[in-house]
């Protein structure tokens, strides 16, 4: 983990205590987002041939830790990069893989084009599409919503349809035609950039489309959303772990009824909780890492899981710290506010929680014996076919 303490250490102290007043502007200093893009840091399981890192999950997945405890707008902007990279090297030819990942590794900045107006995590209804001209060009039309980092990327990955699939095509993001608009006043990350994005026949080079070709929708969005969820769980471990140093420390410091407020026995079940959420977020974590870099064809629904847990770990937690320190809390700009409001968006985010838990769900059915269902069946069937009304079944 040496590497990603050294550079956990360096974006340390780069923000500082910068981070409240950047919540409070909603804007990131460019220079950073510069100066961590060149350094590999926004994307740092790009490997070394690329100009990266070359970090693994595990370790990235610490350092992303490490700058979500810091600011939770810097840690989104370093998921957007980070999926805009792995969309490149999952679905990019080895000509595209070095084109756009370089220009990732030395200060340019992305953004991904996910979800619409009328399809947020229903991607299959996505309206975006990528048309072939015929003369080595390719027309983007479409709009996209909320999307993270947007409002400073010099790159867009947008996802669309594509010759009877759906592919990623890479536009610049001061392209002809293309039009990016702040989201006003978001609730949380209030600092990453949210934007909209319109997308009016904008044309770009038909070998901008990664890949070449159209692909199965869930081949497409599954490459850059497992990254994306990862990313997050970790992120919501940072969250967590801000939450709970900030909710020890009022704690033990802040006297209250003749002592400090961590000896009342309800004050310490919450920082228990929030030791225990921190935890059970931490593993879940770890445990996608591991799968990733084992590369075991579990990791897509691992993913899933640990975003799920993380991010409804973080939203409790960071409501359990807001409830400890009271109107310090409540304050905005305070780690324990930005937390609060960063952490609710994280249950929404790379696949809602209520979508999740589908996936989940499927995937435990999926897994079920086929005698098993067959009995599940065949039990339901009886029992509506000897159902009774309860008075009947009375003495």
């Amino acid at each position: 983990m040496s590497d990603a303490v050294a550079l956990a250490g360096l974006v340390a102290e780069r923000v500082g205590d910068r981070a409240a007043g950047w919540d409070l502007a909603g804007e990131l200093p460019r220079e950073l987002l510069v100066e961590l893009g060149g350094l590999g840091v926004l994307c740092a399981q790009v490997g070394a041939p690329h100009g990266g890192l070359g970090l693994g999950s595990r370790e990235n997945g610490e350092l992303t830790a490490s700058v979500g405890e810091l600011c939770g707008s810097l840690r989104s902007v370093m998921t957007s990069q980070g999926m805009a990279a792995w969309t490149a090297r999952r679905l990019g030819t080895a000509e595209q893989r070095e084109r756009f990942l370089r220009r990732l590794t030395s200060g340019g900045l992305a953004a991904v084009g996910f979800s619409e107006p009328g399809a947020g995590s229903d991607l299959s209804a996505m309206t975006t599409t990528i048309t072939d001209t015929g003369d080595g060009e390719v027309v983007v039309t479409g709009r996209k919503s909320w999307i993270t980092a947007a409002h400073y990327a010099d790159l867009l990955v947008v996802f669309g349809h594509y010759r009877g699939g759906a592919s990623a095509v890479v536009v610049p993001a001061d392209a002809p035609g293309v039009r990016v608009e702040r989201v006003p006043n978001p609730s949380g990350c209030r600092a990453a950039g949210h934007s909209g994005i319109t997308l009016d026949g904008v044309r770009v080079p038909a070998a901008d489309v990664l890949g070449g070709t159209g692909l199965p929708l869930p081949l497409v969005v599954t490459a850059a959303l497992t990254y994306g969820r990862v990313s997050v769980a970790w992120g919501c471990v940072g969250i967590l772990r801000a939450c709970l140093a900030a909710a020890v420390e009022h704690t033990t410091t802040r006297e209250q009824g003749g002592g400090v407020l961590a000896d009342h026995q309800l004050v310490a079940r919450h920082l228990a909780e929030l030791h225990v959420g921190e935890q059970v977020a931490a593993r879940a974590s770890e445990h996608a890492s591991a799968l990733w870099d084992a590369n075991s064809p579990d990791l897509a629904v691992a993913a899933v899981q640990a975003k799920y847990l993380a991010s409804r770990e973080a939203a409790a937690g960071s409501g359990r710290a807001v409830q400890l320190l009271g109107s310090a809390g409540a304050s905005d700009g305070h780690v324990v506010a930005r937390a609060h409001r960063d952490a609710k968006l994280m249950e929404i985010i790379e696949g809602t929680s209520e979508i999740c838990q589908l996936v989940l769900a499927q995937h435990v059915r999926s897994r079920a014996p086929r005698g098993l269902e067959q009995r599940g069946l065949d039990q339901r069937s009886h029992d509506q076919r000897s159902r009774t009304p309860l008075r009947e079944q009375q003495p």
